[in-house]
């Protein structure tokens, strides 16, 4: 059983029956009478996983505080080491059934009310100081983007679905938008695995490379938060990737991020206008429309609102100074825990069984992205 995978909104995981169970049982009394005990049992079923990834996180932690005393300075900061530390544990060892729950609950949630939080701290000036000019690049990155992959998907024998999912997840926000796109083209369920698995390990490389890729290109902190907005598939991992070089840097690519996922709804729309071309096969498009069904909570997921409504109460002077450390603190312990349960979705041995296909298209397709990224970042001037 695969525990878990990256999702491009957060961590969306294959969830196991009993995990399923752990995350509804504490809000399930509205109907059936809430009881203290039914929710108890849910958080005990909880509590495996998210202390697993607080272990991971502590570990992380210290080993930090070791690499800072015997080097000098960190050269991984605690989010990377919990990624790696998680990603190591989950490919040698397969967490039993009754770890799901709590990695589930620190992978997603945990990580949803991280990204709520950091709505508070995030200043809009660095970002609006581009002006329409750099919401146009961002959207037509993403346009150049799905068209280019899905040309190289084409190219490499992938079938259109297939190409049409990497094309999509690649260009807006990775398995979300594999996600939201799938319904609407009527895509078959091994096309879908396929197009999200190379995703989860990929997606925490790019995340490593970055803050590298940064420094040898000598990006300012606004550049590389335009570059890392732009290039990472999910919200947290432009947390994960940015905020070891800096905090403006995490702002402003949090902020173009966010950008690309908003365009998810226009992309899934007119995809499925176009679904009449995806008929050779698989599901039938409208009983999957019926079924799975494009639901706007699909499209423009909670945490987004709730980012952008903390960062206009921010902005408009409605939460005190005094708020803002213990929050951006609070954001920053929680993103840690989220990337441990990140880690250990992580299995590095999906790439062997990835295929060249699939593999070769994912990888162009990402450093054609990284390309087109640095154009834009040229052309507005932000060097």
């Amino acid at each position: 059983m695969e525990l878990l995978d990256i999702g491009a909104h957060g961590l969306h995981m294959t969830i196991h029956p009993l995990a399923a169970a752990s995350l509804t049982a504490p809000f399930q009394g509205a109907s059936s009478g809430w009881s203290a005990r039914r929710a108890g049992a849910g958080l005990t079923r909880l509590l495996p996983g998210v202390l697993l990834c607080a272990a991971v996180s502590g570990a992380a932690f210290v080993l930090q505080s070791l690499e800072a005393r015997l080097l000098g300075r960190a050269w991984l900061e605690t989010l990377v080491i919990a990624i790696l530390l998680g990603a190591m544990i989950r490919t040698s060892w397969s967490p039993p059934a009754r770890w799901a729950p709590g990695v589930e609950f620190s992978g997603k949630i945990l990580l949803e009310v991280a990204i709520v939080l950091l709505g508070v701290t995030v200043s809009v000036g660095a970002f609006l100081a581009a002006g329409p000019a750099l919401i146009l690049g961002i959207a037509g990155v993403v346009v150049f983007a799905i068209v280019g992959s899905y040309g190289l998907g084409r190219v490499f024998g992938l079938p259109h679905r297939m190409a049409t999912l990497i094309a999509c997840g690649n260009a807006i926000c990775g398995n979300s938008a594999i996600a939201a796109i799938a319904p609407a083209i009527g895509a078959q369920g091994e096309d879908i695995a396929a197009s999200i698995a190379f995703t989860a390990v990929l997606g925490v490389g790019v995340v490593l490379g970055l803050p590298i890729l940064a420094a040898w290109l000598s990006l300012s902190p606004q550049s590389f938060g335009v570059f890392a907005g732009l290039t990472v598939y999910a919200v947290p991992q432009v947390l994960a990737a940015t905020a070891p070089v800096s905090s403006l840097s995490a702002q402003v690519g949090t902020l173009v991020k966010l950008v690309r996922v908003l365009m998810l709804g226009p992309v899934v729309l007119i995809v499925s206008l176009l679904a009449n071309r995806f008929d050779d096969g698989g599901m039938e498009v409208g009983r999957a429309r019926r079924e799975g069904g494009l639901k706007i909570h699909h499209l423009v997921p909670w945490f987004i609102v709730g980012f952008l409504a903390m960062m206009a109460l921010r902005s408009s002077g409605w939460i005190p100074a005094a708020a803002l450390a213990p929050a951006s603190q609070a954001a920053k312990t929680l993103t840690i825990v989220s990337m441990s349960a990140l880690g250990l979705g992580v299995d590095v041995r999906v790439v062997a069984r990835a295929g060249v296909r699939v593999t070769s298209v994912v990888v162009l397709s990402i450093a054609g992205l990284g390309v087109m990224a640095l154009l834009l970042i040229h052309v507005l001037g932000l060097r």
